[in-house]
């Protein structure tokens, strides 16, 4: 019994209200919030598209009634309890949200209005009063009011859509444009969440201004699904030349997008069932596979472990590194080599120099030092210069010339016999050790 007074006095001050507003608009009175009573009647009927009309006739006339416009909508839109109503102020905010262009003050004053707390969408109080299946209803208006809210938020559609395509080739440049679309992809996964969330239940799923007011709602969600796609194309192409961080929510933006490509066919598949929209208006929807997905994943990961692994490999360098880098970092400063690398312990370097003089030694065994040719035979003497090598590789400097004396004594017997030798062939020769 008091549902049933309840819905009667909702509806007796519905009609009421109309009744008003048509009476003063036949007077000669006609303004803003007379036209939004009009508009938003608690019948059956769809939201008239005159209505519309005449306001952004007013709206382009008089710039000041955005503001009285914003104020009527929130004192319609809080103190109804009729799903009707609700549901046509809701319509009729997103039908001129649409209509006009991005800079307009309607957009201003309904954020001003939210944030003066005499507007709220989300968390929206609305509940209906009006109808036998009231909860139905009310989570349908509270969805929309949702929807609404976010819409608010974010860039314009047609602002996005208008942009060109291709990005500029400085490197600089187009990182400012990627992270500007990190920051609108994740606003246009949020919208269509919200359109998804108003898919009607119940009795509100049949009934024909449910009806009327999804289509508009889908037509906006294939603006923002094809905008989307397009974007998302962008951001994969330059997923490598991102830093670390933007390459990460880039890959979280493509995750989602895998998942919620399932889900938004699913919710076209289910309009399309009760013919809301035609069946070319609706976009192709790009399913990504999971195996993409993991593919994907498995190769950022492997890339910045591979850049984590070389980075600290730089850091902690081997002992035989720190020896080239030493060797290859002396300058020549008035014909001295001055290092300018890392300290090397004198045993390394002494096994260093000594590899290398027993290779040179190798190599001078191999040919003859001294050629002489005297009456067409040629006599070939080899010097045995391995014990003056061996003794200018000294451990410490002190014995550095005892050493070469002891190797000199060794050499004095073999080099009397070679001069003898030579004298003894050729007395006029000139002996070069002499």
């Amino acid at each position: 019994m008091h549902r049933r007074f309840q819905r009667f006095f909702t509806s007796l001050k519905e009609h009421g209200c109309v009744s008003y507003a048509k009476i003063a608009t036949a007077g000669g009175f006609c303004d803003v919030e007379l036209l939004l009573v009009k508009a938003t009647a608690p019948d059956d009927l769809p939201l008239p598209e005159r209505y519309v009309h005449e306001l952004l006739k007013i709206f382009s006339i008089s710039p000041c009634s955005f503001r009285s416009f914003s104020l009527s909508f929130t004192r319609r839109f809080g103190g109804t309890r009729c799903w009707r109503v609700a549901l046509k102020c809701l319509l009729l905010v997103q039908r001129l949200l649409r209509s006009l262009p991005d800079d307009s003050p309607l957009r201003s004053e309904l954020l001003w209005a939210r944030s003066a707390r005499l507007l709220s969408l989300n968390p929206c109080h609305f509940r209906d009063a009006s109808s036998s299946a009231s909860e139905d209803y009310t989570d349908f208006i509270r969805a929309y009011a949702r929807l609404l809210d976010e819409s608010l938020n974010i860039f314009s559609i047609e602002t996005i859509l208008v942009e060109d395509d291709e990005l500029p080739e400085n490197l600089s440049d187009r990182m400012r444009e990627v992270g500007e679309l990190l920051e609108i992809l994740p606003q246009l996964q949020s919208l269509i969440d919200r359109v998804m969330d108003c898919r009607p239940t119940g009795s509100a799923a049949r009934s024909f201004v449910v009806k009327s007011a999804m289509k508009h709602i889908i037509r906006d969600s294939f603006i923002c699904y094809t905008t989307f796609r397009r974007d998302i194309v962008v951001l994969l192409e330059n997923l490598f030349h991102m830093p670390h961080r933007n390459c990460i929510s880039a890959f979280g933006i493509y995750k989602k997008a895998a998942l919620q490509a399932h889900q938004l066919s699913d919710f076209y598949d289910w309009c399309k069932a009760r013919d809301l929209c035609g069946p070319y208006e609706y976009p192709f929807i790009d399913r990504i596979p999971q195996i993409q997905i993991r593919a994907l994943e498995s190769f950022l990961n492997g890339m910045w472990q591979f850049t984590d692994q070389s980075s600290s490999s730089s850091l902690t360098a081997s002992p035989s590194s720190s020896i080239a880098r030493s060797r290859s970092s002396l300058t020549e400063d008035d014909g001295e080599f001055m290092p300018r690398g890392d300290i090397v312990n004198s045993t390394q370097w002494e096994k260093f120099e000594d590899n290398a003089l027993v290779v040179k030694s190798e190599e001078d065994e191999r040919e003859p030092l001294i050629k002489l040719e005297d009456g067409g035979e040629k006599a070939i003497i080899s010097l045995d210069w391995e014990a003056l090598l061996e003794a200018s590789i000294n451990l410490s400097p002190m014995n550095r010339q005892k050493t070469i004396e002891e190797a000199r004594e060794d050499q004095s017997g073999k080099e009397k016999e070679w001069q003898l030798q030579i004298y003894s062939t050729n007395p006029r020769s000139l002996n070069p050790f002499y």
